[in-house]
């Protein structure tokens, strides 16, 4: 599981691993299967709505000491165009291809997804005449 934090403390547990730091953007990855992790999950667990057990992500970073990235919509379009990109790129996905994967839906049409997105978000911020 990871999480994208703007701040977290000093120390974080044996059980996080920060994966990348940038100036506003902290990626960390937590291993889900460890005990104490798990432990910690039991602590928080709660009656998210009638019928419904979790934890709350924002019990979690609280209890890691971690202030949660909101980034806004349009970096997160932004972001997830380059690692479809990526993926497009790399040499295991073309494997997969000449190997015959061929689902329903592929790059391209997350690309475009994408793309009508930006559109979208990029008409909504043109003022109104």
């Amino acid at each position: 599981m990871k999480l994208y934090a703007k701040t977290i403390p000093q120390t974080l547990p044996n059980w996080a691993t920060v994966v990348t730091q940038s100036a506003d953007l902290i990626e960390i990855e937590i291993n889900d299967d460890h005990p104490n992790f798990q432990s910690l999950l039991e602590e928080l667990e709660t009656e998210i709505e009638p019928g419904t057990i979790g934890v709350k992500a924002e019990d979690l970073c609280s209890r890691l000491g971690i202030e949660m990235s909101n980034p806004s919509l349009h970096r997160l379009v932004e972001q997830s165009q380059t690692l479809i990109s990526l993926i497009a790129w790399h040499p295991d996905y073309k494997q997969l291809l000449d190997e015959g994967y061929s689902p329903d839906l592929n790059i391209a049409d997350a690309q475009t997804a994408l793309t009508y997105l930006q559109w979208e978000l990029e008409r909504n911020r043109e003022p109104y005449a």
